[in-house]
């Protein structure tokens, strides 16, 4: 594709919109945002005035990327490095921040289950398979390469401005099972998104998220949640280049990223 051609795609942001009270994974921080200032607090020469934000938040906020820091497995995280150790002295995580990963664009491609069965999203079930996977990249021909950035849609973005029902405390939420997660890391992607707040299935009040330690910890692969998927399902893309860069938190486990795609195909 030339550049003429590419300027004239169109481009899906892929980012859920903050609020006061939007979903909050259990134990973080809740988003809350206010005025600092306000216009005629402080008058300056030649009539100027300004306005400025305080914001609340956590690192996993919205739309964000997980850093490798930020999941550990019996005190490791991923590559062996010991995660109490990594995490003693004044800047956050010496290994695996947000920071350390690497800039850039990439392909990415959506496997969108919720289509695939004729759901406007999906029920929480067993979750969704690695044999799902493969039956919707032969039917819909998506091929997987190393180092892509793979977007499961489950049609749960719908649920963002319902916070109790997007979080699934009391039912438990969609999303790939460890079965999807090693049939993803055999295919050595870079990243894997969902629209969901913690990406992977899981029950009511679960013990444990089997599927970033799978992913997170013991495969390298970074994980996009909270994405907005509903778009570019709708309008069919499947093969895209992807945008995803984080804010640059040093040390920090996680980071906002307001991910834009422009479709390579339909």
């Amino acid at each position: 594709m030339n550049l003429d051609a590419l300027l004239s795609q169109p481009v899906y942001d892929l980012s859920q919109p903050f609020f006061n009270g939007c979903p909050a994974w259990v134990g973080h921080p809740i988003y809350r945002i206010a005025f600092a200032s306000r216009h005629g607090d402080v008058l300056r020469g030649g009539g100027y005035s300004s306005a400025t934000e305080l914001i609340n938040l956590s690192s996993h906020s919205g739309t964000h990327i997980d850093a490798l820091a930020h999941i550990s497995e019996y005190g490791k995280l991923c590559g062996g490095i010991d995660a109490a150790e990594n995490q003693i002295g004044p800047s956050l995580m010496k290994e695996g921040g947000v920071e350390r990963i690497p800039v850039g664009v990439r392909r990415g491609v959506l496997f969108d289950v919720a289509g695939h069965r004729g759901e406007s999203a999906i029920e929480v079930g067993e979750g969704i398979s690695g044999a799902e996977l493969e039956e919707i990249a032969r039917k819909q021909e998506i091929e997987v390469h190393a180092g892509d950035v793979v977007l499961i849609r489950t049609g749960w973005g719908r649920f963002w401005n319902d916070p109790e029902r997007y979080l699934g405390a009391k039912t438990g939420a969609a999303g790939p099972n460890v079965d999807a997660a090693r049939w993803l890391a055999v295919r050595k992607i870079f990243m894997t998104g969902a629209d969901t707040i913690t990406y992977e299935w899981r029950p009511p009040e679960p013990k444990t998220l089997a599927v970033h330690i799978e992913l997170i910890v013991r495969s390298g692969i970074h994980l996009l949640e909270n994405a907005n998927l509903e778009t570019l399902a709708a309008d069919k893309v499947r093969e895209f280049l992807i945008v995803a860069n984080p804010l640059l938190l040093n040390g920090a486990t996680g980071g906002q990223v307001r991910p834009i795609a422009i479709p390579l195909r339909g």
